[in-house]
This record gives C-alpha cells, sequence and structure tokens, in this order.
C-alpha cells in the first residue's frame, strides 16, 4: 500500500531531505518515519545540515527578488496549479497523511481538501491585497497606505496537520509575493517529501523554483538556526506552548516576526437548555477526533449540574461504540496515538488526576494491540485539579459541573491557553453573554458547535498561550506583508502636518 502510494505520488526516493532549486544531498542523520498503528518504520530519510539549510535560504532570498515582483494575480495563478495538482493526488496524499500520523482516512482527506481550499482562497486573495486611502490634512496631497512583499517566511509545522498548516501559511505568503521555507515536523517528513515534489511538477513549468523550499532536520539544527536567520523576517510556527516561547525569544531577539499557533486547553459549556443531541455529537467528536491531538481537540466539559449525569451517562455509552482500529480501515473513528512516547504522556495524565481526585468514567488504558492506541478516556474532575490546567495531546476529557454561568465562564479562562472554545445553549442571552467581552477569552468562541474544525475562511489562533497569530481566512493575510503609508503632493506648495511653519529660503 504504501509503496504504491509513492509511485503514484511520483516519489522515487524518499533520502532527500532538503529542497531549493533542486534536491540536495543530505548527510544525515537519518530521520526514522513510524506507521503509529503498527509501530513499525514507514521510510526513513536523510535530514539536512546547517550546510544545505544555507543553500535552501540563499535560494529562497535570491528567488523572492523575483518573485515579488510577478503581478500579484499572476502569483495566484501559480498557487491555483497547485491546487488542481493536489485535487489530482488527494486520495494517494490523503492515504500517506493517514498512514505517517494515525489520523482516520476521512480525516487525512479533509487535510488534503483544506489545502485544496487555501489554494482557492489564495488565489481570490491575489486580487485583492488591497490598502487604505485617508484623507490628507494639507492641501494637493494624497495619502494611502499598500502593502509590500514581506521576504522569505520561515514555517515550522507539527505533526498532527503536517500538511494543511504548510498550506495556510504557504498559500497565502506566496500570494503575498513572499518565498517559502519549510521545517516540517521530524516525526512527519513523509509528507513534506511528496507536497514539494507535487508543487515541484507545478513550478517545472515556469522556471520558478526557490518559491517553495524545503529542509527537513531537528529543531535544535534547522528550527533554531532559521529562528536566528535575519534573511528570514517571518517565522511562522505551529507546536507547544513551550517550543513557542523559546523561538518567540529568539526571533525577538533579532526583532523579527513571529506568528505562533501554540496549544490549546479547549473547553465547552452546556447549559440546561442546550440541545443536548447536538452537543453529544460535538462533545465526541472535539474529544476524540484525531486521537485527541488536535490543538482545538476539547479537553475540559463543564455541565450544569441538572443536567451532569444523564448527559455523561449517554456520553459513556456512545464511547463505548467508537471503533478503534487501523486508521485507513471503513468505519474506524479512532486511530492511534503518533508514539510511544505519547502513550506514556497519557497514561502519565491519567495516573495524575486519579492522585488529585479524579474518578475515570472510561477508559484509562492502552490498548493491547501493536501500534500506539489508547482507550478514549473520560474523567470525572474538579476544574481545581492542576492536570486539568495541562494539556495533554491525548483523548482525555475531563467532565466537570457548575451552577452559575458567570462562575463557569470565569473557570474556563482560568487556564493559560486561549485557543477554541464553545457554549451549548438555545438561550439568546447565555450565547450573547458567552460571546461577550466578559465571555470566553479565547481566539475562537462558538456557539452550538465543537471546539475543533475550524473553516478556512476565518483568522484561525488564540489569545494567552496559544501565542496570539492568526492564520489562513479573514485579514490573516496581513502578517506576510509590511504596511507602507504614502504620501504624495501634486502641488507645488510644501505645507507640514500639524501647522508647523519652517520657512527657509534657497539663497
Amino acid at each position: 500500500m504504501f509503496t504504491d502510494v509513492l509511485a503514484r505520488l511520483g516519489i522515487d526516493s524518499l533520502n532527500q531531505g532538503a529542497f531549493a532549486d533542486k534536491w540536495l544531498d543530505c548527510p544525515g542523520p537519518e530521520i526514522v518515519s513510524v506507521n503509529p498503528a503498527t509501530g513499525q518504520p514507514l521510510a526513513t530519510v536523510l535530514s539536512a545540515s546547517r550546510e544545505q539549510y544555507e543553500t535552501v535560504v540563499q535560494t529562497a532570498t535570491k528567488t523572492f527578488k523575483r518573485w515579488r515582483l510577478l503581478p500579484a494575480p499572476q502569483r495566484g495563478e501559480i498557487v491555483r496549479q497547485i491546487g488542481e495538482a493536489l485535487r489530482a493526488h488527494k486520495a494517494d496524499l490523503g492515504l500517506l497523511v493517514t498512514l505517517e500520523t494515525g489520523k482516520i482516512l476521512s480525516e487525512g482527506l479533509g487535510e488534503v481538501q483544506e489545502m485544496i481550499d487555501m489554494c482557492d482562497y489564495a488565489v481570490g486573495l491575489s486580487r485583492q491585497l488591497f490598502g487604505l486611502t485617508m484623507p490628507s490634512e494639507r492641501p494637493q496631497h494624497r495619502m494611502f497606505e499598500q502593502w509590500q512583499p514581506l521576504g522569505p517566511v520561515g514555517i515550522i509545522t507539527a505533526f498532527n496537520f503536517p500538511v494543511a498548516v504548510w498550506a495556510w501559511n504557504a498559500c497565502l505568503a506566496a500570494a503575498c509575493g513572499d518565498t517559502c521555507v519549510w521545517k516540517p515536523s521530524s516525526q512527519t517528513p513523509l509528507t513534506a517529501v511528496a507536497v514539494q515534489h507535487i508543487v515541484n511538477k507545478v513550478l517545472d513549468k515556469h522556471d520558478l523554483h526557490g518559491v517553495f523550499t524545503l529542509c527537513i532536520g531537528s529543531g535544535s539544527v534547522v528550527g533554531q538556526t532559521l529562528a536566528e536567520d535575519r534573511r528570514v523576517p517571518l517565522i511562522s510556527a505551529t507546536g507547544s506552548c513551550a517550543m513557542g516561547r523559546r523561538l518567540a525569544q529568539t526571533v525577538a531577539g533579532r526583532l523579527g516576526r513571529s506568528l505562533l499557533e501554540l496549544g490549546g486547553n479547549n473547553g465547552i459549556i452546556v447549559t440546561p437548555t442546550a440541545n443536548i443531541e447536538l452537543a453529544l455529537r460535538a462533545v465526541t467528536f472535539a474529544a476524540v477526533g484525531t486521537a485527541g491531538q488536535r490543538c482545538t481537540s476539547l479537553r475540559r466539559l463543564f455541565l450544569h449540574d441538572t443536567i451532569a449525569d444523564e448527559f455523561l451517562d449517554r456520553l459513556v455509552a456512545i464511547y463505548k461504540r467508537i471503533q478503534l482500529g487501523n486508521p485507513w480501515e471503513e468505519n474506524v473513528l479512532l486511530g492511534p496515538l503518533v508514539s510511544e512516547k505519547a502513550v506514556t504522556d497519557m497514561l502519565a495524565a491519567v495516573t495524575a488526576a486519579g492522585h488529585q481526585g479524579g474518578r475515570v468514567l472510561y477508559g484509562g488504558s492502552r490498548v493491547d494491540r501493536p501500534g500506539y492506541f489508547v482507550e478514549p478516556t473520560i474523567i470525572r474532575a474538579r476544574s481545581e485539579m492542576p492536570i486539568v490546567r495541562e494539556e495533554t495531546f491525548a483523548p482525555i476529557l475531563y467532565a466537570m459541573t457548575y451552577q452559575d454561568l458567570d462562575e463557569v465562564i470565569e473557570q474556563h479562562n482560568s487556564v493559560d491557553q486561549g485557543l477554541s472554545s464553545a457554549i451549548f445553549t438555545d438561550r439568546l442571552t447565555e450565547a450573547e453573554q458567552f460571546l461577550s467581552p466578559a465571555g470566553s477569552d479565547c481566539g475562537i468562541a462558538n456557539v452550538n458547535i465543537g471546539t475543533s474544525g475550524a473553516e478556512i475562511g476565518g483568522a484561525f489562533g488564540g489569545e494567552k498561550d496559544t501565542g496570539g497569530g492568526r492564520e489562513a481566512g479573514s485579514d490573516s493575510w496581513k502578517a506576510y506583508m509590511r504596511r507602507q503609508t504614502c504620501t504624495v503632493n501634486y502641488g507645488s506648495d510644501l505645507p507640514l502636518a500639524q501647522g508647523v511653519s519652517f520657512d527657509v529660503t534657497s539663497e
């Protein structure tokens, strides 16, 4: 199955860990990509050294000087063609995502569809990179702003969305006139190599290699070097809060820009007026989808005490029906965690919750089969338990009760992270309270839908320790450009702003 996928994607070698304007010979060490469903290696990729990194960044920097001068709609046309190439390879690339990450096939395919959607979005955006015109206080003057390409953009992606998050950044950056340097997760290098091959087929036709480049390697070598590189004005990074703090300090030290999409400890509030059927479905997908390995996965569930027992009884019954297995097989809803360490971290969290007074209602154990499978887990908990304040990248759901909406919103907002949030209610006043300035403090706030599965049309990102970055839709494109305020004097006088007088003769 795996070799057939590679053949259809046109990949004849996986030892290539860096692409500038051509594939570079990399010295290693080898990075082993493991199928999380079997625990067995899929393939190895040779990682890049600082020498290959230097070649990649020099190429991206040189190509930027040419790419930025191409009219934006023409840049959009290149991105459109990339979208068409992704459409042609959606089935195989989606399966490769599933094989390397362990997410179920519909999610693997959905991730590739998200890439396609981002290409479509960027095509339209390429004709709308507009600035404002402002009235000048000086006669015969015109004042306006315009947006200019920024430069090479560093893109650091995580394992859980190995290609979609690259597209969030790369499609917009390319439409804006930037080149891209991609450092993928060392846990999912194969999908990055596959995407680079697909993109190269488009760039070959236009002699535009260097717009999208790739450099696979460790965070300590490639990631740190990228963060320190003054030639790369923007670093967009997805990962843990700890990683984001380290990277932000490094980038800020050279006065560069960082766009951070970090951890989330997401919560859902279910009120007595909620549509319970709707809430149950949303909670299940948000907590169990991608085996709890989304930054938007549901971690904390706040149930009004009048509905808590019935809701949890029904939720446990649903959990018992969730089919676990090889993620590429039909009807499977829960695949494995990504690694042995992820299993260890989950079991440690379950143990800690028990020591802190939590009670496991369902799950909590490893599944006896090859690979990194665990049971989806529900734990009756209290919001003051320290483990509840931590994000464990696994299908653990902490269920808590509340009585007062103001009080539970305060509990909801008490964690360090601030990515995604939701309330289930049929009462307008409760929905509006949750969306008010005194409501959710997260970057995403939903009513009667879950915390995960955001559309690309909105800006994606969160507050507090989540990093404050915004990607994908709305006006996220502005992060990839530099704003320039311009004033044109079309008169024969030189009036100064604020009525300042500074008369001097030339003789």
